[in-house]
C-alpha cells in the first residue's frame, strides 16, 4: 500500500473533479485528527532523543579534537540528500572542510567514500535510510576486499514511525555482514543517544567497515535497575564485541537491542514483578559472539531475541544457531519483523506483534 499525504485545504475545483462536494470532502479530512498509543513505560526515561541526528553531533565530538586542516586531510562526509535526515546536517554546518553533499545516488557515494578510505590512514563516512543498504551490497563487498576504511551510518532502522510503508522498512541490514569469515566488519545498533555517543566516538578511526544503525523514531534513555540511573551514562564504555547485561535472570534471558531494548526491559521488568526473575540482554554488536554471555545465557531456562529485523534475516535467525554449535539447548524463541506495513507512527511496532504486552506472552510461554 502507497501512503497518500493530502493537504488540509484542498486546492479549487478539486472537490468537483473528484465527485463530491467540498463540504464532504473537507468534512472527511477534518474528522481526521493525529493520535498515539498511550503506554507508560518503565525502565527508561520520559525524555527522549533522536539517535539518528545523535550520530552527527557524536562525529562532531570527534572532529572538534582536530584542526580543520588535519580533518580534512583524515575523514570525508558523503551525503546522499537526505542529511537532514541522517544527522550529517551537524557535520555539514560545523566541519564544511569534511563534507561533500550528493544525490539519490548510494552506490557512487558508497564507493566514494570507500575510495577515499582506500588509504590506511583516511576515512569514508557514509549514510543513507536502512532501507537503501540493500543497494550497496556489492560496493560493500568491494570495500572489504580492498581493506577501505567507511563508517556507515544508517538510520531509518526497523519499522517503528515508519511513516513511508513496507518500502521503507529497514529489516535487512545484517545483509552488511556478508563477508567471510576472516575478514570482520562490524554492526552495531546503539540502544540510546549516550551508547550512541560513546560507539562512535570509540569506532570512529578504527580500520575496516563499521555498520551503526539508528531509527527513524526517538527513544528513551534506559535506566538501570534502580530505575534512576541512566545504563550508559557516568563510567561507561563500550567495547566491541561486548554483550551488555543489563540484569541478570536465574529463569531465562531476552536479547535485544536498539529501539526494542526499552520496550524488551519494560516487559522484562514487568515479568519480574509477577515473580518470574527474567535477565535482558543488550546486545549492541549485532554480528559477533560474545562467548562469555551466550555461554551464561544458553545455560538458563529460555532465550528470547526481540528485534524489528526481518524475522528471516535477522539476528534471531542467526542466534539459535550459536547456541547450537557450542551444544547449548534452552527452549529458544525470537520475535521480528513478520508482515508488510501500510504508512504509520506508533503503529507499527504492535502490527508486528513487539509491543511490550506481546514480549510478556511470549516469555511466559517459553518460561512454562
Amino acid at each position: 500500500m502507497v501512503t497518500m499525504l493530502f493537504p488540509s485545504r484542498l486546492p479549487p475545483n478539486i472537490s468537483s473533479h473528484a465527485g463530491y462536494s467540498e463540504s464532504v470532502i473537507s468534512g472527511v479530512l477534518d474528522s481526521i485528527k493525529p493520535s498515539a498509543l498511550l503506554y507508560s513505560y518503565i525502565g527508561s526515561t520520559k525524555e527522549t532523543g533522536a539517535n539518528r541526528a545523535v550520530f552527527g553531533d557524536a562525529v562532531n565530538l570527534v572532529l572538534d579534537k582536530l584542526s580543520k586542516e588535519e580533518a580534512a586531510k583524515k575523514v570525508m562526509v558523503i551525503d546522499s540528500d537526505l542529511e537532514g535526515s541522517t544527522g550529517l546536517k551537524v557535520i555539514h554546518q560545523k566541519h564544511p572542510e569534511v563534507f561533500i553533499p550528493s544525490g539519490i545516488m548510494e552506490r557512487g557515494n558508497f564507493a566514494a567514500a570507500a575510495g577515499f578510505g582506500f588509504d590506511a590512514d583516511k576515512f569514508g563516512v557514509f549514510s543513507t535510510f536502512s532501507a537503501f543498504l540493500e543497494m550497496v551490497i556489492s560496493e560493500i563487498t568491494m570495500a572489504r576486499l580492498n581493506n577501505c576504511n567507511v563508517l556507515c551510518h544508517f538510520s531509518h532502522s526497523g519499522v517503528d514511525e515508519m511513516a513511508d510503508n513496507t518500502c521503507h522498512f529497514g529489516v535487512n541490514s545484517f545483509f552488511a555482514d556478508n563477508g567471510l569469515s576472516d575478514v570482520q566488519s562490524w554492526l552495531y545498533f546503539p540502544a540510546d543517544p549516550l551508547q550512541m555517543i560513546a560507539i562512535v566516538q570509540h569506532v570512529f578511526f578504527e580500520r575496516g567497515l563499521r555498520f551503526i544503525f539508528s531509527t527513524r523514531s526517538k527513544v528513551p534513555y534506559i535506566l538501570k535497575e534502580d530505575g534512576k540511573t541512566r545504563f550508559f551514562d557516568g563510567d561507561y564504555k563500550f567495547v566491541p564485541g561486548k554483550d551488555e547485561t543489563i540484569v541478570e535472570g536465574t529463569a531465562g534471558y531476552v536479547v535485544s537491542f536498539g529501539e526494542m531494548l526499552y520496550r524488551s526491559w519494560d516487559a522484562v521488568l514487568r515479568c519480574r514483578e509477577q515473580g518470574l526473575d527474567v535477565g535482558l540482554i543488550n546486545k549492541s554488536t549485532l554480528n559477533i559472539v560474545d562467548e562469555q554471555t551466550i555461554r551464561k545465557i544458553g545455560s538458563s531456562g529460555f532465550v528470547l531475541v526481540v528485534e524489528s529485523f526481518n524475522q528471516k534475516t535477522g539476528l534471531g535467525s542467526k542466534f539459535g544457531t550459536w547456541l547450537l554449535e557450542r551444544g547449548l539447548t534452552p527452549r529458544y524463541g525470537y520475535m521480528g519483523t513478520v508482515k508488510e506495513g501500510c504508512g504509520g507512527l506508533s503503529e507499527q511496532i504492535p502490527h508486528q506483534g513487539l509491543d511490550p504486552q506481546s514480549i510478556i506472552i511470549r516469555i511466559k510461554k517459553l518460561s512454562q
